[in-house]
Formats: C-alpha cells, sequence, structure tokens
C-alpha cells in the first residue's frame, strides 16, 4: 500500500463503503478480520471484488483492498 489513499477514498464501490469508515470499524470497533468489516460496514458483502486481488473479477484491478488494509492497521 504504497500510494497515499484519502479517507474519502471508495474501497468498496458496490456499497460506498469509504477507508475512513474502514479504518474506523478496525480501530475503533475492533474489526480484525472481512467478516468483521462486512459486518460493520458492508463492505465486500456483495460483488467481493474488493476483498482481495484474487476475487477481483473487474477488467481493472483494484487500487486498494481490504486485506492490504487489515494488514497494514492489525499488526
Amino acid at each position: 500500500m504504497a500510494k497515499s489513499f484519502p479517507h474519502s477514498y471508495e474501497v468498496c464501490n458496490c456499497k460506498h463503503v469509504t477507508l475512513g469508515e474502514i479504518i474506523y470499524a478496525i480501530k475503533e470497533r475492533d474489526a480484525s478480520t472481512l467478516e468483521d468489516l462486512g459486518h460493520l460496514t458492508d463492505a465486500g458483502t456483495c460483488c467481493k471484488c474488493c476483498q482481495d486481488s484474487s476475487c477481483d473479477i473487474g477488467e481493472e484491478k483494484m487500487e486498494l483492498y481490504l486485506t492490504q488494509i487489515l494488514k497494514k492497521f492489525k499488526k
């Protein structure tokens, strides 16, 4: 995750969940898994493309995935 993303960056396009909402769920609501993030924010619960690059079915790959965010904030 070398690129810097603003908190307003939409990570989950299907559910319109931003990076800020995901970080809040991790830091303040103790989300530590994809399931936790889905339950707290709805991110990754529709097409699942935002979960991980292996789940991405789009022609263009996403720039940021939920697994990357979890890995960065839950060390």
